[in-house]
């Protein structure tokens, strides 16, 4: 592994500014109204008879130095602090964009700092991920356009410090947008797809010795769609076997799903489900008590809504009891985790120009 080379100033770095006037999501604005305050950060405020079930609604960053920001990604660290990472600069695939971070601590963020900048070509699709022996992963694509980009990776053992950029060998990407699941068996399972001129398939590429080494599984896709489905999330539905639920094309216009009976390496077909897809990204989570929560765009034509959905059984049917926004624009690329607390953090783009955060505490709603 690579030594440690350098520290990012994202440990103590100053604490994001506050400012008032942002909107707020509808299902706090009567909180903030009454408190006579509309601001960045809202915590709710319940009486015992209607506890809202989202805790935190606030920006990560209010003012930053990249005119537009994308695809985020959030981890819990060892120390109970939590890191969030996005692709942001001049436009999406610019060669300005560079990977930018930010870490809570003591109850707020610190400004966005540099993690990644690769000279002269954009950064895509950062995921942060935290093995079993609590190294902290921060994947990356880099390249002038998916069509043409590669896979990298840094470690650190406290998201302060990290290594430098280790490049993921030809034909693996690693995690593409959404986080890698670590298996019973200890395996890491990281869902992958290529974005050709010709094709849109899915794939998965898996480590079995920490991540030191990664095989690929794959095309899938679904039958008849060669340009198709992109962006695995991933989760274990019992001992080796796994499911995952892929972003598709307006062409298909659902979340399409697909099996896996041997741990990843091989998969059924992917299938159309009743979730409606924008050919946006999604994102989900099994919850220790065995839901499996997932955050995805309830249209086939828009970034709105963004809606956080339930499922009892490993994702065949689906309850949607919350609406995190449904306004004009684009609320889009969600990440999702679940902290020891059993709360669920989810982070997403917020009209290319924030990266939001949003604490939904999953015993306070009706799934």
């Amino acid at each position: 592994m690579a030594s440690v080379t350098r520290r990012l100033d994202i440990l103590k770095g100053p604490k994001t500014e506050r400012k008032t006037g942002c909107p707020l999501p509808a299902l706090l604005f009567l909180c903030a109204w009454a408190t006579g305050c509309r601001s960045d950060r809202v915590v709710a405020e319940s009486s015992p008879l209607t506890k809202s079930p989202v805790v935190v609604s606030e920006f990560i960053f209010t003012q930053a130095p990249f005119k537009e920001c994308h695809a985020s990604t959030i981890v819990k660290l060892p120390d109970g602090d939590l890191l969030a990472a996005w692709f942001g600069g001049e436009h999406e695939g610019d060669r300005s964009v560079a990977i930018w971070g930010a870490r809570h601590h003591a109850g707020s963020w610190s400004a966005p700092s540099v993690l990644v900048q690769e000279p002269d070509v954009p950064c895509w699709n950062p995921v942060l991920f935290v093995d079993r022996r609590g190294t902290l992963l921060l994947f990356y694509k880099f390249g002038r356009s998916p069509r043409t980009w590669s896979g990298a990776f840094r470690t650190s053992a406290d998201g302060a410090t990290w290594s430098d950029a280790v490049r993921l060998p030809a034909g693996i990407l690693g995690p593409i947008k959404n986080k890698p699941v670590t298996l019973s068996n200890g395996d890491i399972l990281a869902g992958s797809s290529v974005e050709t001129a010709l094709s849109w398939t899915c794939g998965v590429d898996l480590s079995s010795d920490g991540g030191q080494s990664w095989s690929h599984y794959g095309p899938i896709s679904v039958p008849g769609y060669h340009h198709g489905i992109i962006q695995p999330t991933l989760w274990e539905t019992s001992p080796g076997h796994v499911k995952m639920l892929v972003r598709a094309t307006q062409d298909i216009g659902f979340i399409c799903a697909a099996t896996s009976d041997d741990g990843g390496h091989t998969w059924s077909d992917a299938k159309p489900t009743t979730l409606p897809n924008p050919n946006s990204g999604i994102d989900a989570v099994k919850m220790r008590n065995g839901t499996v929560a997932l955050v995805y765009n309830a249209s086939k034509t828009e970034r709105s809504p963004l809606v956080l959905a339930f499922s009892r059984d490993e994702g065949e049917t689906w309850k949607t009891p919350l609406t995190l926004e449904d306004g004009p624009g684009e609320y889009s690329y969600p990440a999702i985790i679940q902290t020891r607390d059993g709360k669920l953090h989810i982070t997403y783009t917020w009209q290319r120009k924030r990266i939001k955060h949003v604490v939904v505490d999953p015993g306070l709603l009706s799934h």
